[in-house]
């Protein structure tokens, strides 16, 4: 099974999986007035939406390289991304304005030994997620499923704060029912913040990392026949970049031998790094009597 295969069975299952906990959560928020729960299950729509523009993004992704996309369409995979991460931080909005509510108002919750079920099946479900998307992310560095597996340990967290939330309330504490519906607010958005951010970078052609670009021109500094080098420049497409630069040879060397470095050069840079799946180099001959 390929890649794109993968991931797109990675966002059915989470479609899946979040379908039911949303159902859940909602029936058993509702039934309590479980304000904590009812922003869990805020989130759980979220996460449908979620895993559903990861399906989408992955699809159009994975299509090949076309005349009027010559780069393919990896982009997608960041425009659906920072959707994502908008869906997401409306909805903490909504979370926020009825957690503070129910602090300023004292409302209380009926407590259920349902509550404490709920969470513990969540926890189960959404570790189980991480743990299965997370492996993905690290395999195909794709942001998408990045964004998946971040926003599944994020729950599983939540979760728990939602579960301690509900044991205190067993003792008639529930002012931290409004507490961890905040928390859980605040989490969403940084988490999204963070996602937009990557994603932005990406689709405004960010260069590639100075660490990465400074290996390469390492590589570049072994072949001796190589005098200078001008003009680098990356392009990210997807998760890898494409780069090119220009060295200058000895304008002597015939136009094979020239060329034959240049292929070498590009094979070895392609060959080193996972995130440059594309080096495009361009030759130009110098004096190199009136370099010296």
């Amino acid at each position: 099974m390929n890649k794109h295969k993968k991931i797109k069975l990675a966002s059915i299952i989470g479609i899946i999986a979040n379908i039911f906990l949303l159902i859940i959560k909602a029936i058993i928020g509702i039934i309590s007035k479980s304000q904590a729960m009812l922003a869990d299950s805020f989130n759980s729509a979220g996460d449908i939406f979620s895993s559903l523009m990861t399906f989408i993004g992955n699809k159009i992704a994975s299509r090949p390289r076309d005349d009027d996309h010559n780069l393919g369409h990896g982009k997608a995979e960041y425009i659906y991304s920072m959707l994502i991460s908008i869906i997401m931080i409306l909805s903490s909005f909504l979370i926020l304005k009825s957690s503070f509510s129910t602090l300023i108002y004292k409302k209380t919750y009926i407590f259920s030994i349902w509550l404490i079920i709920v969470c513990i099946v969540t926890i189960i479900t959404k570790a189980s997620l991480f743990i299965y998307t997370n492996r993905l992310a690290k395999k195909y560095n794709n942001i998408l499923v990045k964004a998946n597996s971040r926003d599944h340990l994020i729950d599983t967290l939540i979760t728990t704060l939602n579960l301690i939330s509900c044991l205190f309330a067993k003792y008639n504490i529930y002012y931290l029912d409004g507490i961890v519906g905040i928390l859980i607010a605040l989490w969403i958005i940084i988490s999204s913040l963070n996602i937009f951010r990557e994603s932005y970078d990406v689709l405004m052609d960010k260069s590639i990392s100075e660490d990465t670009k400074r290996e390469v021109l390492e590589i570049i500094k072994k072949y001796d026949e190589i005098k200078r080098v001008n003009h680098f420049n990356s392009t990210p497409v997807g998760y890898r970049y494409q780069i090119s630069f220009t060295i200058f040879v000895d304008g002597s060397m015939s136009t094979f031998e020239s060329h034959e470095i240049a292929d070498k050069l590009e094979k070895e840079i392609t060959k080193t790094f996972d995130d440059i799946y594309l080096t495009v180099i361009h030759v130009n001959p110098i004096d190199t009597k009136k370099e010296s």
